[in-house]
């Protein structure tokens, strides 16, 4: 009966040893871990400030002084708009050495023109009631805003040399250029004619409710 319990007497034992050693490892582990707990945080607030640095967020402070220059009344009609994308590549420093000192980038504009005309220039005289019919004389339409819109246009990419952080000045001038260029495509699409069209549209139906259902628009 002896010899059958020295068996089980050393699994038992086996048992709690090892049962104590895991609780060792356990415990060493938790403990490791709560030293190495700061350096983690250390360590993640250095990534942090790493990343800031590469990454700046700009702060925007308004100047808390504003003036204003000008207050006008306006009668403007719009009748058209017109949304242009356009695509713009400026640069300097092109040549042999632009690897060293060339400065390129390509922008992605997108901007939008608006145009119809200007009501605030149509007279008394413009209009005349003859035999019934009213005849009209419009302003010629021209073109109110020709933006760019900032929310959706941004620089693409941009390639500087070795030896150069690249002008300052250019996405500026690409800004420019690229303002000129939808104002330009607009009128070449004969963005004024539409406009002058769809201001004779709209103010036929406004003179029939007024009464005037003859209305005949002459050329400005």
């Amino acid at each position: 009966m002896k010899k059958n319990l020295v068996p089980i007497l050393l699994l038992l034992i086996v048992a709690i040893g090892a049962y104590f050693v895991v609780q060792s490892v356990q415990e060493g582990a938790a403990q490791a871990q709560q030293a190495l707990q700061p350096i983690t945080q250390a360590n993640s607030a250095m990534q942090t400030q790493v990343a800031d640095l590469l990454h700046p967020t700009p702060t925007i402070i308004p100047d808390p002084v504003t003036i204003i220059h000008d207050v006008r009344s306006l009668a403007r009609l719009e009748t058209i708009q017109y949304s242009v994308e356009k695509v713009i590549t400026a640069e300097i420093g092109q040549g042999t050495f632009d690897f060293l000192f060339g400065d390129r980038l390509l922008f992605v504009a997108h901007g939008i023109v608006i145009a119809g005309i200007d009501m605030e220039k149509l007279a008394p005289e413009n209009m005349q009631l003859e035999n019934g019919a009213l005849y009209v004389t419009l302003p010629p339409a021209e073109v109110f805003i020709a933006t760019l819109d900032n929310e959706k246009s941004y620089v693409y990419d941009r390639d500087t040399g070795a030896l150069t952080h690249g002008d300052t000045n250019l996405e500026t001038t690409a800004r420019q250029a690229a303002e000129q260029e939808i104002y330009k495509a607009a009128m070449e699409d004969g963005i004024l004619d539409i406009a002058q069209q769809n201001a004779e549209n709209y103010l036929e139906k406004f003179f029939d409710a007024l009464g005037y259902d003859n209305v005949i628009f002459l050329a400005p």
